[in-house]
């Protein structure tokens, strides 16, 4: 089959507005739009100017009246050893009964909840109840600690927070509600309520007069009916936040309009799915990969989304993700290389997958971080299936490059995410704003404006988001992200501009490990890098410089910054190793020079930075590393 690709992407180009005013029919509308675009609004201008609509009605009420039996969300959780389906009709009433309660606490158009919660279904219906009211939710990953969570809360400043009593780790059960409550004590701005949602395994202690428990006042609301609040399509839907090189995470806002309208597209002209059949994204709802492929698209499409409550590996073997394929007739999954690789060094043969009958299996797509040949080679040998790379962004919520399987899959070239997707005029800019010739590496830009469903602005932080994204490159987006086109158009993605680090998908800052570090008594300057990492793609390394006269063991000062890390940022930052070092290398004004470090560290070639103060101290750096190993 011949791909359309070609074709569609210049139907795009030749009329940008025509092409998204049709995607748009796709979308249930409560008043049509003013404009497609409307360049004088926002920062950069906005999609669907004058519209109203409502995410939740697109998502669960038209489907709701059409299909109320047709399974919506199938809960799988093998770390609790439970499974079961919710129809639409019954996801209607569940998102009903939880906006009843949220209105009843107040909450209403515009105000912020925090979703703290693990993989379970009441968190996709705490996205989709603040939809329906019209407030904006913000959810944070359940693994981060208490500082991370209070950073968010005094940057949104929510009015009610949802949360559960614990999460479910292989082995470990995480408690969360000391981590909400610490949280709370140390944020500035305290949220009116937080619903709890009690778990059999490990339950909590609720708040007189603060906490409410979510079963109860559900239980008490189920059956009232909470009408759809319209919201214009440029209102925020919600608000993900992202690790900033400073430590401060940037609040990326998704609006309604152009959210719904992408996402709608991209789940027939980039997954290949119909409405009805079975998608899977195995990921978490924290991570824009779940707010776009767990909860938002496939429900807008009417498909059936699978909500995983557990591993690749571990629950119970390397064998989970063919199990949930194989009962719950998933023809689409989409997930990270890394649970990929992690399959693939507990069952390197494959020998799992001929257990489980795998025949409606059609695509497996990967993102999040770079998917290396090995691994693609690997699940295309044993999976006998197209397996697609894609690259995107928390900032743009869908794919930027990929391999449209519904227009027709075009030829792959290993380590490339394929071409430009309709909407994303990519091009390649040398650091002084040329444009550079095929096979050279340079910045990656996308020119201005960017397609529906990408970030208008940062939360409160429109001279932030100019700054950050649209300083640089004058009437372009800057991706942060280094990489190259080749003579046919396929863009090849090679390394991150800044400083940000890329551990199994969940993109980190060392900013904001390295403030973390320095805060520790004994630590005069510290570095912290990405070091390439098989199974993760990359794992942080700080390096640190005592104070001088320090006495103390680099052993125990070692094990405390790595304890101090796990405690302000998180298991998720899977940080292990902290190296005490005579000083870091640095340019003459003082720079660090990381690049150079995480080269060093990965066995890479590497050329004597012109700017160096003292050359002797990458040899330095490279005997750490050694005596490490």
């Amino acid at each position: 089959m011949t791909s359309r690709y070609p074709e569609v992407y210049a139907a795009w180009r030749n009329d940008p507005e025509g092409f998204w005013a049709k995607a748009a029919e796709e979308i249930d509308w409560f008043r049509p739009w003013d404009k497609v675009f409307d360049p004088d609004q926002g920062v950069y201008g906005r999609w669907f100017a004058g519209a109203e609509c409502n995410t939740c009605f697109n998502c669960v009420d038209r489907h709701a009246a059409r299909r109320p039996d047709a399974a919506a969300i199938i809960y799988d959780s093998p770390v609790t050893g439970s499974a079961r389906t919710i129809t639409y009709g019954e996801l209607l009433q569940e998102v009903s009964a939880l906006a009843a309660v949220l209105a009843d606490n107040g909450i209403g158009k515009g105000d912020r909840v925090i979703i703290y919660m693990p993989m379970v279904p009441e968190a996709a219906y705490a996205m989709l109840a603040c939809a329906r009211l019209g407030a904006i939710h913000s959810v944070v990953f359940g693994g981060f600690a208490a500082h991370e969570l209070a950073t968010r809360v005094d940057d949104c400043r929510p009015k009610l927070m949802i949360s559960a009593s614990c999460g479910i780790e292989p082995g470990r059960i995480v408690a969360y509600k000391p981590l909400l409550d610490g949280a709370i004590e140390r944020a500035s701005h305290k949220p009116e309520r937080c619903i709890i949602v009690q778990r059999p395994q490990h339950g909590c202690e609720l708040q007189p007069g603060r906490d409410i428990d979510y079963g109860e006042a559900v239980a008490a609301a189920r059956g009232r009916a909470v009408p759809c609040v319209p919201v214009q399509a440029t209102d925020p839907l919600y608000i993900l936040y992202t690790s900033g090189t400073t430590g401060q995470p940037k609040g990326v806002v998704r609006d309604n309009g152009g959210h719904m309208v992408a996402l709608k597209w991209t789940m027939s002209a980039h997954y290949g799915m119909d409405p009805g059949e079975v998608f899977w994204a195995a990921s978490d709802v924290g991570w824009v990969v779940g707010h776009s492929y767990i909860v938002y698209a496939p429900l807008l499409h009417g498909c059936t989304t699978v909500l995983y409550e557990g591993k690749p590996v571990g629950t119970p073997d390397a064998g989970a993700f063919w199990r949930v394929i194989a009962e719950h007739r998933v023809v689409a999954l989409f997930t990270a290389p890394t649970a990929f690789r992690a399959i693939k060094k507990e069952d390197s043969e494959a020998r799992l997958i001929g257990q489980y009958d795998l025949s409606r299996f059609r695509t497996l797509f990967l993102a999040g971080e770079r998917a290396d040949p090995d691994t693609i080679q690997w699940a295309e040998r044993h999976l006998g299936v197209p397996v697609i790379d894609h690259w995107w962004q928390t900032e743009t919520a869908w794919a930027i490059a990929g391999n449209p399987v519904g227009l027709g899959v075009l030829p792959v070239k290993y380590g490339s995410p394929t071409v430009a997707m309709p909407g994303y005029d990519v091009q390649i800019l040398s650091d002084a704003g040329d444009a550079v010739p095929p096979g050279t590496l340079g910045n990656i830009v996308v020119k201005l404006p960017l397609p529906p469903g990408c970030l208008p602005t940062l939360w409160n932080a429109d001279g932030r988001f100019f700054d950050s994204y649209l300083a640089e490159f004058p009437g372009y987006y800057k991706t942060a992200d280094a990489g190259y086109r080749d003579a046919d158009g396929y863009l090849f993605i090679m390394a991150r501009t800044d400083d940000i680090i890329n551990v199994a998908g969940h993109r980190l800052s060392t900013g904001a490990m390295e403030e973390v570090l320095a805060a520790h008594p004994d630590v005069a300057e510290c570095a912290v890098i990405g070091v390439a990492d098989t199974l993760k793609g990359q794992i942080p390394c700080g390096f640190v410089v005592l104070k001088s006269g320090r006495v103390r063991s680099a052993a125990d000062i070692e094990k405390e910054c790595v304890a101090r890390i796990r405690e302000e940022i998180g298991p998720v930052a899977a940080f292990k190793t902290v190296l005490v070092v005579h000083r870091l290398p640095k340019t003459r004004s003082g720079k660090i020079l990381r690049g150079t470090m995480r080269q060093i560290a990965d066995g890479e070639e590497y050329r004597m930075p012109a700017t160096i103060d003292d050359p002797a101290v990458l040899d330095e750096i490279r005997e750490a590393i050694a005596a490490h190993h």
